[in-house]
């Protein structure tokens, strides 16, 4: 996505979450990287390091027509308004978390009985499927994208004003 974006900065949110916080470093993220772009300045923050648990030195992100944020999370409440389109890679949880599981390896077994519950917790409090624009599922010959449900309202979600359409809308 980024290469068919003129090269779209990417920021990935393995670089951004912790073992400590899977899911609590919003405030982080909107601090350092989502307010200086919003304000068209150089972001900086510190990527993560799974494997020696530990921040390493601190990445400029410039600011661009476009800034990918690729990861679990991308999509929840506190960030949807500073997101353009929400994108949601249609993925079963197994499959998922078969891929990252052969990516870290042996090494982060723990990690990853920790994450799999972490997550259902996440998605249950703060879901991102139903506000997705666009819907991309792998196939055996590329991707298919796919209109998302971002606002329609269906029996296992609803909208409110901070969430995107409301009835009054």
């Amino acid at each position: 996505m980024a290469a068919a974006l003129d090269g779209a900065p990417v920021l990935h949110l393995d670089d951004i979450a912790t073992h400590e916080e899977l899911f609590a470093w919003t405030e982080r993220l909107l601090r350092d990287v989502i307010q200086p772009l919003g304000r068209g300045e150089v972001a900086h923050y510190r990527p993560y390091n799974w494997r020696a648990r530990s921040f390493g030195p601190a990445c400029a992100l410039p600011p661009a027509p476009v800034v990918l944020v690729e990861g679990v999370g991308a999509g929840r409440r506190v960030l949807r308004p500073h997101l353009a389109r929400l994108v949601w890679m249609e993925l079963t949880h197994e499959e998922a978390w078969t891929r990252g599981r052969v990516r870290d390896g042996e090494e982060q077994h723990t990690f990853w009985a920790e994450w799999v519950e972490a997550e259902r917790r996440h998605f249950a409090g703060d879901p991102s499927r139903p506000f997705a624009d666009l819907l991309v599922r792998q196939g055996t010959m590329g991707y298919e994208v796919l209109p998302g449900p971002a606002g329609t309202s269906g029996p296992d979600q609803d909208l409110t004003d901070s969430d995107g359409s409301s009835a009054a809308s």
